[in-house]
């Protein structure tokens, strides 16, 4: 894999964890503190907006990442073309859908009473899908942390 794309490969999950590590235990709880409850709501709901557009696209370029680096690894003998990095990226990009883009435009509904589930329940399990979002973007930095493995060379035959 050409050392850029190495590079990138490695460098994204870390600053994307950074990210959501700051959305999540520091500019939400900051906002809250300062602001009224719905002043804050919207301000985070801006945040969390803009999380999940960025999770979005970062979560695209290290699963192409991941799999450009599958595909050189089956093509050299050294593993399968669908990797640990490749399901870890894939649910990243499955609990930003489902946590934002499908339980977000439900919250307005169920914050006025109606719908099928409470506004408490859909916060919970969009809280949810952000942790373990979170989680997969941390197993992501941290695989991309290790040291790359190589196979041992075996010696020539000596006569």
């Amino acid at each position: 894999m050409p050392a850029m794309l190495e590079l990138a490969r490695r460098l994204l999950p870390g600053l994307w964890a950074g990210w959501l590590l700051c959305v999540a235990l520091l500019a939400t709880p900051a906002v809250f503190a300062q602001l009224s409850g719905a002043e804050a709501g919207r301000m985070v709901g801006r945040m969390l907006a803009q999380e999940a557009y960025t999770s979005l696209v970062l979560g695209v370029m290290v699963l192409l990442l991941e799999r450009l680096a599958a595909r050189r690894g089956a093509q050299a003998g050294a593993g399968p073309q669908i990797t640990v990095g490749v399901m870890l990226a894939l649910g990243t990009l499955f609990c930003t859908v489902a946590g934002y883009f499908a339980i977000q435009p439900m919250m307005p509904a169920a914050r006025a009473g109606q719908g099928a589930f409470s506004f408490g329940q859909l916060h919970a399990a969009s809280a949810a899908f952000y942790v373990i979002k979170t989680l997969l973007v941390l197993a992501l930095a941290w695989r991309a942390a290790r040291p790359p493995v190589t196979k041992p060379t075996v010696p020539a035959p000596s006569s």
